[in-house]
Formats: C-alpha cells, structure tokens, sequence
C-alpha cells in the first residue's frame, strides 16, 4: 500500500537494504515473511482483478500486522521500492523521525530490476517449472540450489534464470547467497554445479561461472 503522506525519514531509513534483516534469528521479519511479503506484492502489482488485487494486499498486511509491521511503495529515482519498518513509526499514517530508535530495523525490497517485466508472474512461474525440471531430474540438492536461483532471478532482476549474465550469476553466488540464503552444507559444495545444470535443463550455453 502506497503512502502518500510519507516523509523522508522513511526514506533515510531505506539507506539500509534487505540484508539488514536477512537473518531468519535477527530483526523483526524472518527471511520468510520477507519472502511471502514480497512475492505478494509483486502479485499484486501484476493482478488485474480488483478482488484479487485486494486479496494479495489483505493477505501483505495481515502477515506485516503480525509483526507489528507496515508496508508502503516508495519512489527511487524511477524505480519502486517495497518498504517495511515498524508500525511504531508511524503516527496518523506519517513516519516521525523521532519514533525511530533503530534504522536496521526496516527492510528494502526493490520492485524493479534490470529487466523488470509486466509479466513478472509468469517469468516467475516458468523459473520454478525449471526447478521443478531440475530437481527431478538432479535430486533436492541441486534442486533446492535452483530454488535459490530462481529467488534471485526473478526478485532482483524479474528476467528468466538462464538468460542470467555472467557478471548477476557472480552476484548470486558471491554476495545473495552469502547474504540471503543459508543452504546446506551439500549445497554449497555443489553450488556452481547446480548452477550449470539449470542451464543445460533448459537447453541454453552455460555461462563463464566465477564462484
């Protein structure tokens, strides 16, 4: 839900990312709330039913509510950015600067990426049939790897995971992995691997993979 009467003290504390809650043990939001708050909005983005629409909104709030959380959509620089922080911030539906003890408590999840697409949903439903395709295929181990992959894809850059470069497969493995995912043991040892065959499943030239 978009916050028209937002100040900028909100937006001083979407200087801190997502990764300031990545933590499912830290913060306010475990990493699947973030997670489910995220994939609801952006359903909610690409509905054209109203009652669905209000559905995937209802259901946002509900699971915020739990934690004491609000939601609103701000402006970056052209690019729309999901914003969670506390509701205790909040007085008459504006942020107040004063109520804000900690920044890190907030949570940024950006809405658009390099490739950002109307059709998220339907980018998003052929990335988890290639995992789906992977995993029966290469077992849970490489299928929950292409889980991972399919996160990043489809929430960092809304763009199908094999037409991922080179230089987003080095972010995932690098930085968001490391960052805002806790695989296995088994799965890191494999993680490159995982990688490749998401590719080779889906028929495309497997990438320079540097991770």
């Amino acid at each position: 839900m978009t916050d028209p009467n937002a100040t900028d003290a909100d937006g001083a504390a979407g200087e801190q990312n997502r990764d300031a809650t990545a933590d499912p043990t830290a913060g306010d939001l475990p990493r699947g709330v973030v997670d489910e708050v995220e994939r609801l909005t952006r359903l909610e983005r690409t509905a054209v039913d109203e009652n669905e629409i209000a559905a995937y909104e209802q259901r946002r709030d509900e699971l915020l509510d739990d934690h004491d959380f609000t939601a609103r959509i701000r402006d970056d620089d052209g690019d729309d950015v999901l914003v969670c922080h506390p509701e205790a911030w909040h007085e008459d539906g504006v942020v107040r600067p004063d109520r804000i003890e900690d920044i890190d408590r907030a949570v940024e999840i950006p809405l658009e990426g390099t490739a950002d697409p109307d059709d998220w949903e339907s980018v998003d439903d052929h990335n988890r049939d290639l995992v789906a395709a992977v995993r029966e295929a290469h077992g849970d181990v490489h299928g929950d790897n292409a889980a991972l992959l399919a996160d990043f894809a489809g929430n960092h850059y809304a763009k199908p995971m094999e037409s991922l470069t080179s230089a987003e497969l080095a972010e995932f493995g690098t930085e968001y992995v490391i960052r805002n995912a806790w695989p296995s043991e088994k799965q890191r040892e494999v993680l490159a691997e995982s990688t490749k065959l998401v590719f080779e499943t889906a028929d495309e030239p497997v990438p320079e993979i540097q991770f």
